[in-house]
Order: C-alpha cells, then sequence, then structure tokens
C-alpha cells in the first residue's frame, strides 16, 4: 500500500493554478522527510496548461523542472498530463528535466482518445500513470474493460477518480475490486471530500485491494478537497501499512509550519493534528488542557504524549500518569 501526494498539483486549487516555488520546495521537503516519496506537483491542470489553456496563475512548468533538481534521487517526482494537451516536445522536456512520470488524465469513457498520449509518455522513457476521471459516469464493470484497454496501452498506474466527491464506501469497493480483478498492475482510488466520505471511501478502496491512495496535505484540493495526507497516513498506518511512513514528523510539518502559511490564504484546516491524535489515541477532548499544560512543562511532544498515555488508559488518565511518561519521553 502507498500514499500518493497530490497536494502539489491538486491542492494548487486552493492557490491559484499552483504553489509558488517557495512554497513547493517547502511542501517537497515536508513529504520527503515524512517518509512519503510518490509526488505529484505543478499546475493543477497538469503540463502545458499555462500556454495551451491560459492557467497562469502558478510558476512555469520549466520553473518546477528547475526546483524539483535536488528532490529527484529522492523520491519518485512527477506532473499531471491531461490528455488533451498531449504534446511530444512538451513530454520530451519533461523527461530530460529527470520527472519519474506524467499521470494521463482523462474522463472515463474517453480512454480510446487518451491511447496517443499513453504512447508519448512511453516513447519518452517515462512511468505512465492514468486517471479515469469521473469514474462514476461508467460502471465498474465499463470501467474495468476500459482500464484494460489502457493496459494494453502502456499504462503502468492507474487510478479511480471520485472527482465529485460523490461516491459512496461501498461504491468505492465495487470499482477496486472491478479493476483489481482484470488488471496486472497497480490501482489507485481518488477521492473527494464533498459528502465528507473521501476518508471513508479510502480505507474502503484499501480493504477491496487498492494498491494506491491519492491524497493532499490538510486535504487540499479543488471544491470541498481530497482524502488529507495525515489522515490517510494515520488511519492506515493503524490498520498495519505505511510503515516508512513518520507520522509524527508529518504532524510536526503541518503544525510547525504549513498550516500557519495556509493562514495567509484563508484556508480552514478540518482536523488539525491534535484533534488528530486525540481521535486516533482515543483520548477524549476534555483532558487536553492537562495534556498541554504537562507537556509545555515537561517540554515533550504534545501529540506523543497523548499517544502514549492512551496506550496504558483512556478511560480517566492522571495528571501522575502524564508526568510519568513525559519523563520516558524525555
Amino acid at each position: 500500500m502507498n500514499l500518493f501526494d497530490n497536494t502539489l498539483r491538486d491542492g494548487g486549487n486552493v492557490v491559484g493554478h499552483g504553489f509558488s516555488l517557495e512554497l513547493t520546495t517547502s511542501i517537497i521537503e515536508g513529504l520527503l522527510a515524512a517518509g512519503i516519496r510518490d509526488i505529484e506537483l505543478g499546475n493543477c491542470k497538469g503540463l502545458g496548461a499555462y500556454d495551451q489553456l491560459g492557467a497562469d496563475k502558478a510558476p512555469s512548468d520549466e520553473e518546477y523542472f528547475q526546483l524539483l533538481q535536488p528532490y529527484l534521487s529522492r523520491g519518485r517526482i512527477g506532473m499531471f498530463l491531461l490528455s488533451k494537451c498531449a504534446k511530444a516536445e512538451k513530454i520530451q522536456k519533461a523527461a530530460e528535466a529527470g520527472l519519474s512520470f506524467l499521470r494521463v488524465g482523462a474522463n472515463a469513457g474517453d480512454g480510446e482518445s487518451s491511447v496517443a498520449a499513453v504512447k508519448m509518455v512511453k516513447a519518452a522513457g517515462l512511468t505512465c500513470r492514468y486517471s479515469l476521471m469521473k469514474a462514476y459516469v461508467s460502471t465498474p464493470a465499463e470501467l474495468a474493460d476500459e482500464a484494460k484497454m489502457l493496459q494494453a496501452a502502456g499504462v503502468d498506474k492507474i487510478t479511480i477518480m471520485d472527482s465529485a466527491g460523490t461516491m459512496f464506501p461501498a461504491e468505492a469497493a465495487a470499482y477496486t475490486k472491478a479493476l483489481k480483478v482484470s488488471l496486472s498492475i497497480p490501482v489507485g482510488f481518488h477521492g473527494h471530500s464533498n459528502l465528507g466520505l473521501s476518508q471513508a471511501n479510502a480505507l474502503a478502496a484499501v480493504a477491496a485491494g487498492a494498491d494506491e491512495i491519492d491524497c493532499g496535505l490538510l486535504g487540499m484540493a479543488r471544491s470541498a478537497g481530497n482524502c488529507a495526507t495525515e489522515l490517510a497516513a494515520a488511519t492506515l498506518k493503524k490498520e498495519g501499512y505505511l510503515p516508512e511512513v513518520d507520522l509524527y514528523a508529518l504532524l510536526d510539518y503541518l503544525d510547525r509550519e504549513l498550516i500557519p502559511i495556509m493562514k495567509a490564504y484563508n484556508y480552514h484546516v478540518a482536523v488539525n493534528p491534535t484533534d488528530l491524535m486525540l481521535g486516533l489515541s482515543g483520548c477524549h477532548s476534555n483532558f487536553l488542557p492537562m495534556f498541554k499544560r504537562v507537556a509545555e512543562e515537561e517540554n515533550v511532544s504534545l501529540l506523543k504524549l497523548i499517544a502514549e498515555v492512551s496506550t496504558a488508559d483512556r478511560k480517566n488518565p492522571s495528571e501522575s500518569l502524564l508526568r510519568e511518561v513525559a519523563g520516558k519521553l524525555k
């Protein structure tokens, strides 16, 4: 099981068409430090959109290419590509810049018209991901047939996109199962939060066999947002997945750096790291003032204190227990 972070592409909708070079650098470094290696970045409308679609409220593709050079050896970093924007020259420049992949995107049912784009990406020597956008307009069986055709055309990884956030968990599971039965390549799931179900859908997709979950830090994406990276990491680690992900490093980055930065954009964080840890640990928020006071006085991580104390007593933890655990943390 793998997390595929889309903050720097889909999340770009929050700030225009893409993040500034400075914020892009911050997010890449935060993700890599937390052990999240698969990263999609660039213009929210994809490679070539700056010139072809007038999506110019972001740095250019070339500026992003230059920025990511120090990080190429540390992760699998690439860009999105609407099939209608596929141009061999642009794709070749992406390959020369050292990108690991391009993810071709088109609406479900339009796969035949995307084959040329897939072949261009493969001819450039790049891994070809593919997004079945608006997957819900097809039945699971229809989507599986289309995905099988795309696999034959050269697609290396394929993603079911709930682009409107309209699916229920049973539907996410049904689409995932249909593709897993039909394909030999990895299958991912990309959910949006319009019904508040992106996290539940992600868990249902994984239970049905999904190899990868798309996500965005703080849930950042267009409309109601994506499945939040930190929520996906927390819940999937609890299920026994993602041993390589350092949840505390991720939450520390959000608390220390990204959440304060996003306040300038009036971005509302639905579930902050402390509330996430309360839920993950089964710690009632009534105890939070005591945890905060002891963590500050003992100079230890609040999140680690909540987690460790809750393994011993989730019903009625005492201050003496908190200080005992804090001593061990120090």
